[in-house]
């Protein structure tokens, strides 16, 4: 077992460590270790972070970061992720572990041992009623995949949905105990899509993350065209489809996550 693992058993699997974890998933802890990841001194930690996750920094643009957090939102290169341009493909919105389920009854989006109600998600049962029959699209994102993410079609949207939580990690140790999607801050937008009906984007931040960064509010938006981002943390995006609306490729409903990459076809219009 790692170092990291031990950890991570310590502050779940001991009243010791659930004390320390109430302490540091207060809001002003994470805002503390992202206000200094995103100062010069962070820097420091960016090499052995490329070499521990095996981050290929020839696929990104060379830049001089600023600072870690400056990194670790690295711009990929555009040929490096090349966006299914047909109005009846269904794409990623992001890299990441996807799995898809049917949602059913409201308990629909299990992510290892914990499983989570759209209505939990989203705080809104009227919303959620809107998606059952439909299906809930969840890619986990690790700390070495790319970190930004983009609109998988044509559309408009409206403000986003702010939902305030407690930060705790994604990581599967951490889902034995905590309800990771009624914990954490997540931001939910209302694509309404030129060509799959209305979909619901939810981006999730994690522990030290606390930082979903979307770059518009009231916006028309174009397939590919970058989302937002995450700044440091392991997170996850999940994507509510309508039914009868998207046919996704077999290879993609299987019983284990898939990795995935941004603008890639994982399904097409019905």
């Amino acid at each position: 077992m790692n170092q990291e693992s031990r950890v991570l058993k310590f502050l779940y699997n001991t009243f010791l460590g659930r004390l320390v974890l109430k302490l540091i998933t207060f809001p002003i802890f994470s805002k503390l270790i992202g206000f200094f990841l995103c100062t010069k001194f962070s820097k420091i930690f960016i090499k052995r972070f490329v070499l521990k996750n095996n981050i290929h920094l020839e696929d990104y643009e060379e830049v001089n970061y600023k600072s870690f957090n400056d990194f670790f939102s690295r711009q990929i290169k555009v040929e490096k992720r090349k966006i299914a341009k047909s109005k009846n493909s269904f794409i990623s919105p992001c890299d990441g572990l996807l799995s898809i389920y049917e949602i059913k009854k409201g308990l629909v989006v299990p992510i290892k041992q914990s499983f989570y109600s759209v209505s939990s998600l989203l705080q809104d049962e009227d919303l959620a009623q809107e998606f059952q029959e439909g299906y809930a699209l969840v890619f986990r994102l690790c700390v070495n995949h790319y970190h930004r993410y983009c609109y998988i079609d044509d559309g408009y949207h409206s403000s986003p949905t702010f939902i305030k939580g407690r930060l705790h990690t994604v990581r599967p140790i951490a889902l034995e105990n905590v309800a990771v999607f009624s914990e954490n801050s997540r931001e939910y937008t209302l694509l309404e899509t030129d060509h799959f009906g209305n979909i619901i984007q939810i981006e999730i931040g994690a522990l030290c993350v606390g930082k979903i960064k979307n770059y518009y509010k009231e916006y028309s938006f174009k397939k590919g065209e970058e989302k937002g981002m995450f700044l440091f943390g392991g997170s996850t995006i999940v994507l509510l489809v309508k039914k009868e609306q998207v046919r996704f490729l077999p290879k993609y409903i299987k019983d284990e996550e898939i990795f995935v990459k941004m603008g890639e076809k994982i399904g097409e219009k019905l």
